[in-house]
């Protein structure tokens, strides 16, 4: 769901440890286009609080008391199809996006609560979740390299690059001031990606999301 500009982007907060939370909590409360409307602890919390319409994105701590915030961002989502979901973990699980049902697999986003996440990738996460994209965490993408054999190796090294911006939220234009070259030149490299992945540009499903999943899906630690 794109936030419009008649309205504050309406987001919730599902994390149980307080002093986590509070500080997730002032970050979010501190931007004006942004509206914390909860913050809660458990699962049994949200499910009571966060009925359909209460927020446009829900931020998830993946470990929960009372359950998994996987399997809570996956009802809450069929419960309400256009909701965004962020995930954040004390653990490296952003694998576990991969086996997310194919039905609501889109608009989910991962930060690493240990990977130094800025407040300014927090809340860009946020937003593209509201938006339907995928943003994966900068820091964990960086300690991944393609699987030998997979489509993702085939890919030249300017390529991988810009599929691993891509990954992370930026728009062409932002990649284009990253890597220094022409917005023209990106678009160009972006389409190489699909092509190689074999990822149709212009499917129902968000290609940049899918290139997201394929990256995730076709790497491993680096040695």
């Amino acid at each position: 769901m794109t936030p419009t500009t008649s309205r504050r982007l309406r987001v919730a907060l599902v994390e149980d440890q307080p002093l986590f939370r509070s500080m997730l909590e002032r970050t979010l409360a501190e931007l004006p286009d942004l509206e914390l409307v909860a913050a809660l602890g458990t699962v049994a919390e949200a499910r009571a609080v966060l009925t359909p319409g209460v927020a446009d994105v829900v931020v998830l701590d993946i470990d929960l008391p009372d359950g998994n915030g996987i399997a809570l961002g996956v009802t809450l989502r069929r419960a309400q199809p256009d909701l965004g979901v962020l995930l954040l973990s004390a653990h490296d699980a952003m694998n576990l996006l991969l086996d997310l049902p194919r039905d609501v697999a889109h608009g989910w986003c991962y930060l690493s609560k240990n990977s130094g996440t800025s407040e300014k990738a927090l809340v860009h996460a946020v937003r593209a979740a509201a938006a339907g994209e995928t943003v994966l965490d900068p820091a964990l993408l960086q300690r991944v390299s393609p699987r030998a054999g997979s489509a993702v190796s085939r890919l030249t090294h300017r390529q991988y690059e810009v599929l691993q911006l891509l990954a992370q939220g930026l728009s062409n234009s932002g990649i284009a001031d990253r890597l220094e070259i022409t917005e023209k030149s990106v678009q160009n490299h972006v389409y190489a990606v699909y092509a190689t992945l074999g990822i149709d540009a212009e499917p129902a499903r968000n290609p940049r999301v899918s290139a997201a999943l394929r990256l995730l899906e076709e790497t491993g630690p680096s040695l």
